[in-house]
């Protein structure tokens, strides 16, 4: 059995994997789509929709990863049903986008938007947690194109999908709206250790109607 992190506590204990999981060696690459082109001179960081102060907050590449670095050792759970224990995520805590681009006092959820218009949603307390990072580096390596360069979200809590490679912007919301996935059949929530897979698994108060 290997090591993982022991949830919402970011130190190594022994743990078993989130049900119908398996331990995974090594990353493979899963996405949706091709691998977009990173050009710097017009890549923006936007947060929009419901902000304090009705503005738009955007930033360029340089000053988005300028924001003060941290780390967070935490497992990644892919809805294929692969495991991958122990990684050491770097990037920005997605808390430091709150508190310089706050949300108004009634956003219930976010949107993630990525690249070519993927979106996921989350509840804003996911979105919030301690742990949840903009991750522009893994075990303190850049990340690669392939794996969300350069910018990626990590939910460590909720399945991958809830994480999009090649992030955006970030859009406040009042409602919850469903995120590419989520319209096409996934769990709107997609918390790994209730196996939160698909959208028929969904209870009362899940998610909206689709």
């Amino acid at each position: 059995m290997g090591q993982s992190v022991e949830r919402g506590t970011g130190q190594a204990a022994a743990s078993e994997l989130p049900p119908g999981q398996r331990l995974q060696r090594g990353w493979p690459v899963t996405h949706y789509g091709p691998v977009p082109k990173f050009r710097p001179e017009r890549w923006e960081f936007r947060v929009f929709g419901a902000t304090a102060d009705g503005a738009k907050h955007c930033w360029s590449h340089d000053e988005f990863t300028a924001l003060p670095y941290t780390t967070v050792v935490a497992d990644l759970h892919c809805v294929t049903k692969f495991s991958m224990l122990g990684a050491e995520w770097g990037g920005i805590p997605a808390r430091t986008v709150l508190d310089i681009a706050p949300p108004a006092a009634d956003v219930t959820h976010v949107m993630v938007w990525a690249e070519y218009g993927f979106s996921s949603n989350l509840r804003l307390a996911d979105f919030a947690s301690e742990r949840t990072i903009f991750a522009t580096h893994k075990d303190g390596e850049l990340l690669t194109a392939e794996h969300g360069f350069p910018v990626r979200l990590v939910v460590p809590h909720l399945y991958a999908w809830k994480g999009p490679k090649w992030v955006r912007g970030v859009e406040y919301m009042t409602a919850d709206r469903r995120g590419f996935w989520e319209e096409r059949g996934y769990h709107n929530v997609g918390d790994p250790w209730r196996e939160q897979r698909y959208s028929y698994q969904e209870e009362p108060g899940d998610g909206p109607e689709l």
